[in-house]
């Protein structure tokens, strides 16, 4: 399944939701499973992002619509990018 890098910029209403409650994180994570997107792994991060998400989904459409749904609550500016194995490039590269 496609893989995802997801880096994420909390808003200043997102900051204070996670302020009050920190759990938030994991219920938001529930919420992307039900849009069929798998959270791999998750990192807070110091710098221009607060977040490092990797992610699966079945395709670029479900990202998308993964994207808009989350960007549009307003607490998260979010930047969504496909990633492929470096592995995969080498053979991709020697075809």
């Amino acid at each position: 399944m496609p893989v995802y890098i997801a880096l994420s910029k909390l808003t200043e209403e997102g900051s204070k939701t996670l302020k009050n409650n920190p759990e938030r994180i994991k219920e938001v994570n529930k919420d992307l499973e039900g849009m069929g997107v798998k959270v791999l792994a998750q990192y807070a991060v110091l710098g221009k992002y607060d977040f490092v998400n990797v992610l699966e989904a079945p395709d670029n459409d479900t990202i998308v619509r993964m994207s808009v749904e989350i960007g549009s609550r307003g607490s998260v500016q979010v930047q969504t990018l496909p990633a492929m194995p470096v592995d995969q490039l080498i053979a991709d590269l020697k075809a």
